[in-house]
């Protein structure tokens, strides 16, 4: 059900038809067009919206751990891409108690998951602004076309916000397609004795009447599906590595012993990578870790990833890999997500081969000779086209798109590969790309070479390919 915050004015003594020409200004054209409520994504169309690019988000939330109610003011700074009447801002649920945009009252309505919102003079294209959104109530979860939970969701001592791919919506309003990334400024207060851990580096810490206010700030750009607010109580370790980059690690205290040793390896791994992908693209690292059950995955939110339970080395090098292949280099849509996956599995391999385990090829050898016995689904889609929104996250996203890349380092030779991993972190470094940016920088890469049947067998056909 719609509902508007600020009415029109009243108009009187003439006809229905007549006066809501009357009261929009004595009969004038609208100024500009309403921004599309969705920027057409294949997989969640509604997702992001038109008409305008989100600059920098200040996010200041008031958490109450008992009643998991959020109170909070979103204000985002933007410029508009088109003439504007009216743009949209991704919320779902909670309650919108007011809206300003540059500091005027301005009409806005709900339906579904958008916000509209409509300026009281428009916007010209070009123009930037700042809207003000308040708001409240009690987050959703929100559950996956795979079935998997996001959002907001409840944990023993606090709550723990997940955002892919659009689960973000369900504790800010904004524009959440990852094609729009932008700074963010997070203040979080909780009660006194509760942490507040967010993405960036932690500015301020003040505590007043009971609660504590902890202040985060993310200079580089940050797709909105990888921001994340932690609340809880941590045991908190903060170090450096070996080149200076903060570290600042949050485990629940019931794994603090436990995880001392593999988070521990945190530095290592920043420093291998960047050894591998180039430097590392953010202001500091780190990790979350909750306790088991309070996701059902891990996820790459940025700067610190977030683990449920006690990661493993493995899943430690995949997460952190993100930060270069999906939080740097971000995906233009979700078609795009084996961009992320493949880089991030590979990874993996990359770590594994170098560190006395499975060379890449034997691990592509197995999972070419016998992989379905472990991934079932393992060919049943090309990694460059999921079926649907629920297999975003299937193997072939995941293991199909690391074997991708390993066909590409089989054609270029080690050399070429990993000029490749450097050079395709640094060309999109803190933007977007999609597959076919890809496949044109590894052609350019290496000229001569010939990829179509890499392309055909490996990234886009279906089944099982022939011949190795």
């Amino acid at each position: 059900m719609s509902r508007s915050a600020l009415l029109a004015p009243t108009c009187t003594s003439l006809l229905l038809a007549l006066a809501l020409t009357a009261c929009g200004g004595g009969g004038e054209a609208e100024h500009g067009s309403p921004g599309a409520p969705g920027v057409g994504d294949p997989y969640f169309p509604e997702a992001g919206n038109g008409g305008y690019d989100v600059t920098h988000y200040d996010l200041d939330l008031a958490h109450d751990a008992d009643t998991d109610h959020l109170t909070g003011t979103a204000t985002i700074s933007a410029r508009a891409t088109q003439d504007l009447s009216a743009f949209d801002l991704d919320l779902e649920g909670l309650d919108v108690d007011g809206v300003t945009v540059d500091g005027q009252g301005a009409r806005w309505s709900r339906a579904g998951q958008e916000l509209t919102v409509r300026p009281r003079d428009g916007l010209d294209e070009g123009e930037t602004f700042r809207v003000t959104v308040r708001y409240s109530g009690t987050p959703e979860t929100i559950t996956d076309p795979d079935g998997s939970e996001e959002g907001w969701l409840r944990t023993a001592d606090g709550a723990l916000a997940l955002g892919e791919p659009t689960g973000s919506m369900a504790w800010f309003p904004g524009n959440h397609h990852p094609s729009d990334k932008a700074s963010y400024e997070v203040t979080v207060s909780v009660p006194k004795g509760l942490r507040a851990v967010s993405n960036g580096e932690l500015v301020s810490e003040r505590s007043a009447g009971g609660r504590t206010a902890f202040t985060w700030r993310t200079a580089e750009p940050m797709a909105s599906h990888v921001a994340t607010v932690a609340v809880g109580d941590y045991d908190i370790r903060r170090s450096t590595t070996p080149d200076g980059l903060p570290v600042y690690v949050a485990v629940d205290p019931s794994l603090a012993g436990a995880s001392r040793k593999v988070l521990s390896g945190i530095p290592g791994i920043i420093e291998w990578a960047a050894d591998t992908f180039g430097p590392y693209p953010f202001s500091s690292t780190g990790a979350i870790v909750d306790r088991d059950g309070d996701a059902g995955y891990a996820l790459e939110t940025q700067n610190r990833p977030v683990f449920p339970g006690l990661p493993d080395t493995g899943l430690l090098v995949h997460e952190l890999a993100h930060q270069w292949y999906g939080n740097s280099v971000t995906p233009k849509t979700w078609r795009d997500m084996w961009l992320n996956e493949g880089f991030a599995t590979y990874a993996e391999w990359l770590w594994q081969e170098e560190h006395g385990g499975d060379s890449a090829q034997e691990t592509f050898d197995a999972l070419y000779d016998h992989g379905e016995r472990t991934y079932e689904d393992l060919w049943s889609f090309p990694p460059a086209k999921p079926t649907s929104a629920a297999h975003l996250s299937d193997s072939p996203v995941y293991q199909r798109g690391a074997m991708v890349l390993h066909k590409v380092r089989q054609a270029v030779g080690d050399g070429t590969f990993r000029a490749l991993l450097r050079g395709w972190a640094a060309a999109h470094r803190h933007g977007n790309a999609d597959t076919a940016d890809f496949t044109a920088y590894v052609e350019k890469l290496a000229p001569g070479k010939d990829f179509d049947g890499i392309w055909a067998d490996w990234l886009y056909g279906n089944g099982k390919p022939a011949h190795v």
